[in-house]
């Protein structure tokens, strides 16, 4: 009867570990949102809120890093609760730095804005872009909620559009500053976002990865999309 009691008050750990690290990724889509909606609205307030909210994010990543920290001190956790914790730690490393990425897309509307131009940005370019990335997050974070192996290869797959469609944009990008010299400056602030975004995708693949790792025992960075495919399949 002790032992299952320990076992359910360890289970019930686990969850609310799990729960923490769900609300760090609603925060830093939040902030992704925010940052995304002054550049498109040049709202120097919503980029202002974005740079505030950034000590959130950070303050969440260490106190559930301390957390796992306890957990496995005082329950030396094996087999999958500790791949469950490993994957709880990377998983909130990339949200951080998801949350870091938010932050430079506000800054740069903020550069973007606060210089005197006769030009709007454009931001058409990069508003698709910016649609998919979320996506990207959205579905690896549902993949982390309930351990699903089929979203989390699909993150993968999208990995690859978000990477395509950031090429596609520079080229756009390099055709405007050579056909006109004068918007070499926007050109490189809208560049800089957009590599912002491709880069929250990669954290959100890399997210993906560690649920396949948590459920599968298998370590998939670094393999191509079919072999990932074929491991969820065995």
């Amino acid at each position: 009867m002790n032992t299952e009691h320990t076992s359910k008050q360890f289970d019930a750990e686990l969850e609310r570990l799990r729960a923490r690290v769900l609300k760090m990724g609603g925060l830093v889509e939040e902030q992704i949102k925010l940052a995304l909606d002054a550049l498109m609205a040049g709202d120097m307030e919503m980029s202002e809120m974005v740079e505030k909210n950034d000590h959130k994010v950070n303050a969440l990543e260490v106190e559930i890093d301390e957390d796992v920290s306890t957990i496995i001190a005082r329950r030396q956790p094996a087999a999958s609760d500790l791949r469950m914790l490993l994957t709880v730690v990377k998983t909130i490393t990339d949200l951080e730095r998801i949350g870091d990425e938010a932050d430079k897309i506000a800054r740069m509307a903020k550069l973007i804005y606060s210089n005197d131009r006769l030009r709007l940005p454009r931001t058409a370019e990069i508003r698709h872009m910016s649609q998919m990335t979320l996506q990207m997050l959205r579905n690896a974070l549902d993949a982390f909620a309930r351990l699903d192996l089929a979203t989390s290869a699909e993150v993968v797959r999208q990995d690859r559009a978000v990477d395509e469609e950031f090429r596609g944009i520079l080229r756009q990008l390099i055709t405007f500053m050579m056909e006109d010299p004068r918007t070499i400056s926007m050109s490189i602030e809208i560049l800089f976002v957009a590599k912002a975004l491709e880069r929250i995708g990669d954290h959100a693949k890399n997210i993906s990865e560690y649920v396949i790792y948590m459920v599968k025992g298998t370590d998939v960075r670094h393999v191509s999309l079919e072999e990932i495919e074929r491991e969820i399949l065995n």
